[in-house]
């Protein structure tokens, strides 16, 4: 069975987007590299459930309600990527999981090592911006 996956673009009034950079544990996927928030889609959970829970796990954000950017199919896996516009300082968020958070421009989030393939999603993500 192929795998399903959630994750999510924070975004912020500066056109910046958030991502984690995760554990740097040799046994994981894609070690001490960057990575949208987000988790893997349990048996019988809806995609908005996965990243509704994954985001109250991971960061203690609710986000209920966010929109759905696209679904991608990857060699892996199918993702279904949301999107959320927050604002919050990042001293004022708990981090369960990853090593940190940062807000990263276009720019720096092009030159990012990024895990999942995640570079394909956030290339369309700035592209489907107003004026882009």
């Amino acid at each position: 069975m192929r795998h399903l996956g959630a994750s999510i673009i924070f975004y912020n009034r500066s056109e910046q987007v958030l991502l984690v950079l995760r554990d740097n544990i040799p046994t994981i996927p894609y070690p001490n590299l960057w990575n949208l928030p987000g988790g893997h889609i349990e048996e019988d959970e809806a995609a908005e459930e996965c990243i509704v829970r994954e985001m109250f796990e991971e960061i203690e954000i609710n986000v209920v309600g966010c929109k759905l950017f696209r679904v991608y199919e990857f060699s892996d896996r199918t993702e279904y990527v949301f999107v959320k516009e927050e604002n919050f300082d990042l001293k004022n968020i708990t981090l369960h999981e990853g090593q940190r958070l940062q807000w990263f421009t276009r720019n720096e989030a092009g030159q990012a090592e990024l895990a999942h393939g995640f570079k394909e999603v956030l290339d369309d993500y700035f592209k489907s911006l107003p004026g882009k």
